[in-house]
């Protein structure tokens, strides 16, 4: 269970007649079974801004990804759908599926958008769906598309370190951030978005959480099959974890565990640096008897300038 409880932004100024006006992607719900990592990349320099000027972004970055949370939910398949009506312009499927590292770069140079989908609208604009999964490209160039029709499905072909979809707006060839068409990004003032619904800036955020019996391996974490709903008494340590995005130097991850007997574990965690992705884990080893049975409840709370973030809950059976 998740609840994220500060949006900084929330985005109201509509596009002109002759701009498209965009869908989400990705069937799925913001904030619950999907959120945005990265934005456009704003800033025309050596660094990297997102439009509110904040660091949900990396040099270059010419799109807005779209994430599911692991692995794990990518497989189970989570559909990529045509922000707007078009034309699909061209295709590609066949890329696998793995983590993007210095073990597979060289293959995936020159097709870094992995499987993926153009399509294109009208008066110069057109719309461009990466990494998508291997052998679920659902389209053929030529073909017409609705907006809500089915693309394909969410994966991580080509230079992706995380299941998403990426998606890039352009027109006439040229990078366009659909929420802030203008050409200068303000920290101060909302420009024109091209979004069919308001769509709230998320300032970074917890993807996942959950119990093991020992710091899990962050692949473990990124895969999601590091949790396990139920431990046995004897277990060797009781553990909470949490999958987060968007961390800043100075932001607090607070991890809170109750137990059958009150307050098991609490602890705060100053985070040291920006970091797209990361997990942290804390908790107990066994003592000299059994944990009591009965239900664990943990919590997790992204604390930045005293202010909260978003926060997460799991749940331990101990019998």
């Amino acid at each position: 269970m998740r609840t994220g409880l500060l949006a900084l932004l929330s985005l109201a100024a509509y596009p002109a007649a002759s701009d498209p006006i965009l869908g989400l992607p990705i069937d799925c719900t913001l904030g619950e079974t999907c959120y945005i990592q990265q934005y456009v990349d704003r800033d025309p320099g050596e660094g990297a801004r997102d439009f509110t000027c904040g660091t949900l972004s990396y040099d270059g970055h010419k799109g807005t990804d779209f994430a599911v949370p692991t692995l794990e939910a990518m497989r189970a398949g989570v559909n990529v759908i045509a922000s707007a009506a078009g034309v699909v312009r061209g295709v590609r499927d066949g890329v696998e599926d793995r983590v993007y590292g210095p073990d597979n770069a060289d293959a995936v140079k020159g097709r870094e958008c992995g499987n993926g989908v153009v399509l294109v609208h009208e008066d110069g604009w057109e719309t461009q769906y990466c990494h998508l999964k291997q052998g679920s490209v659902r389209v053929r160039s030529g073909d017409r598309v609705a907006r809500g029709d089915i693309l394909g499905q969410v994966g991580i072909s080509g230079k992706a370190q995380f299941p998403h979809v990426h998606l890039s707006v352009r027109r006439d060839g040229a990078v366009v951030d659909p929420f802030d068409t203008g050409p200068d990004a303000a920290c101060d003032q909302v420009g024109t978005n091209l979004w069919q619904d308001p769509i709230a800036y998320v300032p970074g955020g917890l993807i996942d959480a959950g119990f093991t019996d020992q710091v899990p391996e962050f692949d473990a974490v990124q895969e999601g099959t590091a949790a396990t709903e139920h431990l046995p008494p004897d277990a060797a340590a009781i553990v909470l974890f949490v999958l987060a995005y968007g961390a800043r130097a100075g932001d607090t991850l607070r991890l809170t565990i109750d137990g059958p007997d009150g307050r098991f574990m609490a602890q705060d965690m100053k985070l040291d640096r920006d970091q797209a992705r990361l997990f942290r884990a804390s908790g107990r080893r066994a003592g000299s008897g059994d944990w009591p049975e009965g239900t664990y409840s943990g919590e997790i709370i992204l604390l930045r300038e005293g202010q909260e973030v978003d926060r997460i809950t799991t749940i331990l059976a101990v019998r």
